[in-house]
């Protein structure tokens, strides 16, 4: 009886954890990054014949190998880091928005904007205040027209969030037609390139760091980070976002009005997102595009889920992440490799990462095996 009863048991079932110690969790991640370097040597020899001890070489001075590529790295992970920042408070309180590229897209037209019609007419002071509150403007309201129409009628958010960022595409496309530098070419150039009027200083402290620096951006990422994390852990508005996000029939039976939480986060989180589309903008490219967000509000997504919605461990997975990136586009040049080599490169340690979470939020329970009273 007891071997029938075995017979009809599967092979293998899975079962949720219900607790694992930080240690066990970061060692399952620690070998998941060893892994997929192990894969990508594999895939690496395939493509070059060399050594992938050799190549990784290569990947550390593609990303930190000289002071401008340090800072070029470290540029990109702040503000992949602020773009993870803005998504969180939605994405805790379980509401996807997707949309994060069309809210930076809008904020970074509202600066290019400024920067092309006031950039000569306003003290550099007011200019910078101009173009922050237009780009917060800009963002917020692009974030809270999905947030009205799913607190006032349930619509579907990430289809809402998705589809706003076909618009702001579309808008940034058109006006780079409107604002071409060299007709027919569709691109608007360098903004404001002899004046630099509305560029974030990039000397800033350079006595200390050197000329290629974006030490203001760093600085004020680094500052929302702290302030990130404080709100969601220190503060009623956190609390509130957690708790819709567990269930948002608690939170109404816990006398919190939803559709304002829905729409105050939204709000937050587009404004974050349209502040990073100012930093873009005026801090790094100086100009806009439709590839200015560079896809980074769908990497931003890896970057919070992964953290577990922690702002500090955010800014080590976004370094990682940028690391990885840059260091693979210096050895798919070096090696003659195209970019689609570098980019597998990248898939296959996200894939890796990934993958280890189902580790730890799971186990597999094998044949004849039982969970533990």
């Amino acid at each position: 009886m007891a071997a029938d009863s075995l017979k009809k048991e599967p092979i293998a079932r899975i079962a949720k954890r219900s607790d694992i110690s930080r240690k066990k969790a970061w060692l399952i991640r620690a070998v998941a990054i060893l892994l997929a370097l192990v894969v990508c040597g594999v895939f690496i020899f395939i493509l070059t014949k060399t050594n992938p001890l050799k190549v990784y070489l290569g990947m550390i001075n593609g990303a930190v190998g000289t002071q401008r590529r340090i800072w070029n790295t470290l540029r990109d992970t702040m503000i992949l880091l602020a773009v993870a920042l803005a998504i969180t408070p939605a994405f805790k309180m379980r509401f996807w928005n997707i949309g994060a590229e069309g809210q930076i897209l809008v904020g970074g037209l509202a600066t290019a904007a400024v920067m092309r019609y006031a950039g000569d007419a306003l003290p550099s002071p007011v200019l910078f205040i101009v173009m922050i509150v237009t780009s917060i403007v800009a963002g917020l309201v692009w974030g809270i027209i999905p947030a009205y129409f799913k607190a006032r009628y349930n619509t579907n958010e990430t289809l809402f969030t998705l589809m706003m960022n076909y618009i702001a595409t579309q808008l940034v496309a058109c006006f780079s037609i409107v604002w071409e530098a060299v007709k027919g070419s569709g691109s608007i150039g360098t903004i404001n390139q002899s004046t630099k009027a509305g560029w974030i200083p990039t000397s800033f402290l350079s006595g200390i760091f050197g000329n290629f620096n974006y030490s203001i951006n760093v600085i004020i990422v680094l500052a929302l980070t702290v302030i990130m994390a404080v709100y969601l852990k220190k503060t009623k508005h956190g609390y509130e976002i957690s708790v819709v996000g567990e269930s948002e029939n608690t939170a109404r039976y816990a006398g919190i009005n939803v559709k304002k939480v829905i729409l105050r986060t939204m709000a937050l989180s587009g404004a974050l997102c349209g502040f990073t589309g100012f930093l873009l903008v005026s801090g790094s490219s100086h100009t806009i595009s439709v590839n200015t967000a560079g896809g980074r509000g769908f990497t931003a997504i890896v970057v919070s889920w992964l953290a577990k919605f922690n702002p500090y461990i955010m800014l080590a997975i976004s370094f990682l992440l940028v690391f990885l990136d840059n260091g693979a586009v210096q050895i798919a040049s070096q090696y003659g490799l195209n970019e689609s080599a570098s980019e597998v490169i990248t898939g296959i340690i996200l894939f890796f990462l990934i993958g280890c979470e189902f580790f730890i939020n799971y186990r597999i329970i094998f044949r004849g095996k039982h969970e533990e009273a």
